[in-house]
């Protein structure tokens, strides 16, 4: 499993960004996917998680209404629209897998000035 998020950056407060996850692994149109933040200082956490056919199963209650998750299997990707962001979400985002996540990669900064 070999899992490279990208799409991060610095934006201010308010503006929005795009974050896409590239999988190479096996049967991924039939695994769910996540995405998971991870702020200094703190746990890990899921941000927002979707089925192998595009259903979404989990939405952060800090980030309902301003996220959208969403999956292209024909390109094996998973990304994570970010609009109005808040400095709170500046934080290191990854992708994985919706359960018993593994193989963490180096994830993608995300930096939101105030």
């Amino acid at each position: 499993v070999q899992l490279q998020a990208s799409g991060g950056g610095l934006v201010q407060a308010g503006g929005s960004l795009r974050l896409s996850c590239s999988a190479s692994m096996r049967n991924f149109k039939i695994i769910a996917m996540g995405w998971y933040r991870q702020a200094p200082g703190n746990q890990r956490e899921l941000v927002a998680g979707i089925t192998g056919t595009g259903d979404i199963i989990y939405v952060h209650g800090a980030v309902k209404g301003r996220f959208i998750i969403s999956r292209d299997n024909a390109k094996n990707t998973v990304d994570l629209q970010m609009n109005d962001l808040k400095p709170e979400d500046t934080a290191v985002y990854y992708c994985n897998m919706y359960v018993q996540p593994r193989n963490w990669g180096q994830g993608t900064q995300v930096t939101v000035s105030s």
